[in-house]
């Protein structure tokens, strides 16, 4: 009874563990659309100077000492309309300096409709961006269980991205 019970006390003790694996493998393709970007010119006005007196109007409406500018409530096509600012030397025969400067803004434009994944597009005194878009061209990806993946490059505008994530976990 002895041996027996100095048998199980040394034999190893089973043990028993839960594995769990996991294979994620992930494939992504895209081609980028055309598109846009156009910032329209703003309208502005400024003007200083010295030695010079500015007025606005005409005969029985002048304003002394006012200066013209761009009319906010008078818009044609999204464009403020200018008052003009009348300008005259103060004392004449001594020095004076005059700056004024105007710029009209770009009118309110139509829609724009793109045609073959390109737009017609207006001529603007702001910045205009345009992206083409990606052409599919020989893009293509290969991914195989054993986690390896093959990306061949389309054209411009293209991308592609391939993972594998393992993951084993032991309880």
């Amino acid at each position: 009874m002895k041996r027996l019970l100095l048998l199980f006390l040394f034999m190893p003790a089973a043990s028993y563990a839960d594995i769990k694996q996991e294979f994620v493998t992930s494939a992504q393709i895209s081609i980028d659309s055309p598109y846009v970007i156009t910032n329209a010119a703003p309208s502005s006005y400024s003007i200083s100077g010295n030695n010079v007196t500015t007025s606005t109007g005409t005969g029985d409406s002048v304003v002394t000492n006012a200066i013209g500018g761009l009319n906010l409530g008078s818009l044609s096509n999204g464009v403020p309309a200018l008052v003009n600012t009348n300008k005259t030397v103060t004392s004449a025969g001594s020095a004076f300096s005059l700056t004024e400067s105007y710029q009209a803004g770009d009118v309110t434009q139509s829609a724009i409709t793109p045609s073959s994944g390109i737009a017609t597009l207006p001529v603007l005194g702001g910045q205009t961006t345009v992206i083409s878009g990606g052409t599919a061209g020989s893009l293509a990806l290969t991914s195989l269980s054993s986690g390896v993946h093959t990306c061949t490059a389309g054209g411009s505008g293209t991308s592609c991205i391939g993972s594998t994530t393992v993951r084993i976990t032991i309880d």
